[in-house]
């Protein structure tokens, strides 16, 4: 076996990667990708017929997932579901849903000495991730949600683990910021006031969503929860999304947030920070187009309720993301990295205009919505 080359000759990784009987020569390990969660390398070896082949290793964050068993019990559970819808339907579990590759000793993931989790994935070649959208690649994302949505919509959500508690409690995220206004630590809430009006005013559409599901309006789901258009794989000849990756945040949930993240992130075409708010606007051709995507790709499994809500999902989540980010800066910044003093400052103003611009296109967001989900 040839050396294997780690960056900074990490011993850890060596450890991992010989826990994995790989195709003959195994070349090396190198960081990949773009995230700032896990550690995650691309793998290279070169099988004795010649050509090559790859697979992506990552090491789960303890910091974020301190509990990674209850994790990879979720990936498990998902990936063997969505392989068997796929094969069901004819298609390629390979390229159309992430799969593990067993230790040699015939586990689902390795666990180091420091309690780590890590796990191998074949590589899906041929693809491509993004990192900002054209409307295409967003309707593309789109019919990639949609189908995760429809696949998984007879599965038990509530035997989900949660991965990170109340990550889309919305008035959680409110209570929270109320703590962080009155401790004041920093002594930034004089400057702000119209910051704070802003998230104190809308302290009833935080439990908007949440007393529909007390109440049995709205399902539980198994949602994504982070669904950015980096989070799906386009295929780089068809330019349809065909994976959607990251699952680690996959638990029960409401489907109209996972709607609603993606409008958040996608349904404009400012930077999260930035300073001119007359460049924030929302862009309803954007939400149009992911809507008729989401939508077609979900087919009927979609409540009428749900359909109803998806506006207040994108609402919604546009919101709690403004308010996390108001609530670091009260804090002094220790959650969200930021590279200059008031970052997150600007990006809680951003996240409160583009929330202002759906509130006065409400009406508008619900008709493209029965346009498409009827």
């Amino acid at each position: 076996m040839a050396q294997v080359f780690v960056p900074d000759q990490d011993p850890v990784v060596a450890q991992v990667l010989a826990a994995y009987a790989f195709p003959d020569t195994l070349l090396g390990a190198v960081r990949y990708g773009h995230g700032h969660i896990n550690d995650t390398f691309c793998v290279l070896c070169q099988p004795r017929e010649g050509g090559t082949v790859r697979f992506i290793l990552q090491g789960l964050s303890l910091a974020a997932f301190p509990n990674p068993q209850e994790l990879m019990e979720n990936f498990i559970g998902i990936t063997s579901f969505l392989r068997r819808k796929i094969l069901a339907g004819g298609g390629d579990p390979l390229r159309e849903t992430l799969s593990l590759v067993k230790t040699r000793d015939g586990k689902d993931f390795y666990t180091d000495a420091t309690g780590k989790v890590w796990r191998l994935m074949p590589f899906i070649e041929n693809t491509q991730c993004f990192q900002s959208a054209t409307p295409e690649l967003f309707e593309a994302s789109a019919r990639a949600f949609g189908r995760f949505q429809y696949m998984l919509r007879d599965y038990p959500a509530q035997t989900l683990h949660e991965t990170i508690v109340n990550f889309h409690n919305t008035e959680d995220r409110f209570a929270k910021f109320v703590v962080a206004l009155e401790a004041d630590k920093h002594n930034r809430a004089r400057d702000i006031p119209e910051q704070i009006r802003f998230v104190l005013d809308r302290k009833a559409d935080c439990s908007v969503a949440l007393q529909a599901l007390r109440d049995g309006k709205l399902p539980l789901r198994v949602t994504h929860n982070d669904t950015k258009l980096n989070n799906v794989l386009i295929d780089r000849d068809t330019r349809q999304g065909i994976c959607v990756i990251d699952l680690d945040t996959t638990m029960p949930g409401l489907s109209i947030n996972d709607f609603g993240d993606s409008i958040r992130s996608g349904a404009n075409h400012c930077r999260e920070d930035e300073k001119d708010l007359t460049k924030v606007n929302f862009d309803l051709a954007l939400y149009e187009a992911y809507t008729r995507g989401f939508l077609e790709a979900a087919q009927s499994s979609l409540t009428p309720a749900e359909l109803d809500y998806l506006p207040w999902g994108a609402r919604l989540m546009t919101l709690e993301c403004g308010i996390r980010f108001l609530t670091d800066y009260l804090n002094g910044d220790h959650y969200f990295h930021i590279q200059y003093p008031g970052q997150n400052l600007d990006r809680a103003r951003t996240q409160f205009k583009l929330v202002t611009d759906m509130e006065q296109q409400f009406d508008a967001m619900a008709a493209v919505v029965a346009k498409y989900g009827g």
